[in-house]
């Protein structure tokens, strides 16, 4: 604990300012003595000799005199085994152990350690006398289908020698496996556990990479047209009820990653407790064990302020970090960054400061950037690729996508998912608009191809517009057949099955054999009479598709519908 103490002069709202003595910096944790309860805040601007501090607890009871304490330490995240499959709050207190000792109404100024406190087996790779520096691997634990490093602390600067290091065994997660010095003969004893400041990004890799390899989903539409990149950027936003909550659950099940960590910045309470009831029963495809296995998910409680939808975000990405640099590759899903602009602009107006756009603070675009910057594909210090992907839900009023938190998401993201209302009353999933989305990341069919099919889409939905004016008698038979030829392309491929076990995740390669098929239909000229032999020849084609969508790569149906649909549709192309 520091030195540094203080108290409280003024309330407002969750932010309370503290007149202080002696030094302390911005992000550092102070406590707000209230009698038995300490409440735990964070500084956010220092003005002379007085702080301004968020409070991550209700403020109700806080008076003028109160004594604070500051700690000395920045906000920070624990780091070590045993994250995986914890359900934390903003501030890292595990959840299901709160409502333990709290009951079901969660207490202020209780706070539990972040990482359980058990034995992991320990193997360590390094020996006395060699030389480590932050970064480096001291040994390993086995945490899950994993392999855990135990790695020296980021913050320590320079080189190190190791003095002593434990043998292979079972260790506490908090007791010293090994004591290092540096050449001023300064000796530090380490655990397997750590901390890293929330706000400062994790920078011990040797370099940063371009996102070049696709972060598949198997959801055909994002894949082949609308495709994110491993280490890349994307944001879904799209109107309330538009089925954002169920595409990121659909990713966080399907996607081509190791570690999946959900940030619930929103306080949604039906869509969390989806989470935690669907996880623990769901099977992994790639491990076919539980998926609550390589999962960490950080949700705000309800008995905390909007301030600590601000914490959960920076823990969720600093936990990305800390696996990435393991060498995995790790998807964080923040739902809704709406939200936690809103906490920026309400703490903003509580600091008087100078509104931006619909009273957003000034600095809004700056902090979203900042966040999002935290992704990315990197060169580890022994080759290895590792990445942070990063997709943040937007949740703009009334689906305007003007609106400032949207226009700011997309000036710094690599893809944009835009859920339309009008497909999601359709009941069409997923409900993105592929003609308002896009995508600067390369997807897993050619480019070309895609180029080609997309401006058949977008060629179909002009003669759909125009016919909504002129009426089908109005319309040319060669137009007509491009809009069918666009709703076919809609209907059997941007369109999938959810509640089917074959269609809701296809992998690539039956995507790939899916798309070639029909691109050679939509590339091709059809010896069709009237309106009428065109709509029932599409109609026809579109089932056999469907039909051929739902049935299992290992079905003996598979390749008969494959057939039946090929030759349904060249019996018609024009010689």
């Amino acid at each position: 604990m520091g030195n540094n103490k203080g108290h409280v002069v003024s309330v407002n709202g969750n932010m309370v300012n503290v007149e202080f003595t002696g030094a302390i910096t911005k992000n550092e944790v102070g406590y707000i003595i209230l009698g038995n309860t300490r409440l735990k805040s964070e500084v956010i601007r220092i003005n002379s000799n007085i702080a301004s501090l968020q409070v991550y607890e209700m403020t109700g009871g806080v008076a003028v005199g109160d004594e604070v304490e500051f700690t000395g330490e920045l906000l920070s995240a624990e780091l070590g085994p045993g994250l995986l499959t914890q359900i934390y709050d903003g501030l890292q207190n595990p959840l299901p152990q709160l409502a333990e000792e709290c009951g079901f109404f969660l207490q202020r100024g209780v706070y539990l350690t972040a990482i359980p406190d058990k034995n992991w087996d320990f193997t360590p790779v390094c020996k006395v006398g060699d030389t480590v520096v932050a970064g480096d691997t001291l040994g390993t634990v086995p945490e899950g289908v994993f392999t855990h490093k135990i790695m020296v602390p980021f913050d320590l600067l320079g080189e190190w020698k190791v003095v002593s290091i434990v043998k292979s065994g079972n260790y506490n997660v908090r007791s010293t496996i090994a004591t290092i010095e540096n050449e001023n003969g300064v000796k530090k004893d380490l655990s397997m556990v750590f901390e890293w400041p929330v706000k400062k990004a994790i920078k011990c890799y040797e370099e940063r990479l371009r996102p070049d390899e696709t972060m598949v989903t198997k959801i055909r539409l994002i894949d082949t047209f609308l495709p994110v990149a491993k280490g890349g950027t994307y944001c879904i936003p799209g109107p309330f009820g538009a089925g954002k909550t169920v595409l990121q659950h659909l990713t966080s099940k399907n996607a081509d990653v190791d570690i999946v960590i959900i940030a619930a910045c929103g306080e949604r309470a039906g869509e969390v407790v989806e989470v935690l009831k669907e996880f623990p029963e769901l099977i992994d495809p790639k491990t076919g064990r539980s998926l609550m296995e390589r999962t960490i998910i950080i949700c705000n409680t309800s008995s905390m302020p909007v301030a600590a939808r601000e914490a959960s975000v920076y823990t969720a990405v600093t936990l990305a970090e800390y696996y990435r640099n393991m060498g995995l590759d790790v998807l964080l899903l923040a739902d809704s960054t709406s939200r936690w602009a809103q906490a920026m602009r309400e703490m903003s107006g509580r600091l008087e400061e100078i509104p931006g756009e619909e009273a957003f603070p000034a600095y809004l675009e700056s902090k979203i950037a900042e966040f999002y910057e935290r992704a990315g594909k990197v060169r580890l210090k022994d080759g290895t690729t590792a990445s942070v992907t990063i997709g943040g839900t937007v949740s703009p009023a009334g689906g305007n996508f003007e609106e400032p938190v949207t226009q700011a998401t997309l000036k710094v993201v690599g893809a944009f998912h835009g859920l339309s209302r009008e497909r999601s009353d359709a009941r069409k999933y997923p409900a993105i608009d592929p003609l308002e989305s896009w995508s600067k990341y390369e997807g897993v069919l050619p480019a070309d191809k895609v180029s080609k099919a997309y401006s058949i889409l977008l060629r179909g939905n002009e003669v759909n517009q125009m016919m909504k004016v002129v009426g089908e008698e109005g319309t040319s038979l060669e137009d007509y057949i491009i809009y069918q030829k666009g709703e076919l392309l809609d209907s059997v491929y941007l369109q999938q099955n959810s509640f089917d076990p074959v269609d809701a995740a296809v992998v690539v390669e039956r995507q790939v054999e899916t798309f070639d098929v029909l691109y050679d239909i939509l590339m091709s000229n059809f010896a069709l009479d009237d309106k009428k032999d065109v709509r029932l020849f599409f109609n026809r084609v579109r089932q056999a598709f469907l039909d051929w969508n739902g049935t299992a790569q290992d079905d003996k149906a598979y390749s008969s519908r494959k057939d039946e649909l090929i030759t349904l549709y060249k019996e018609k192309v024009r010689g």
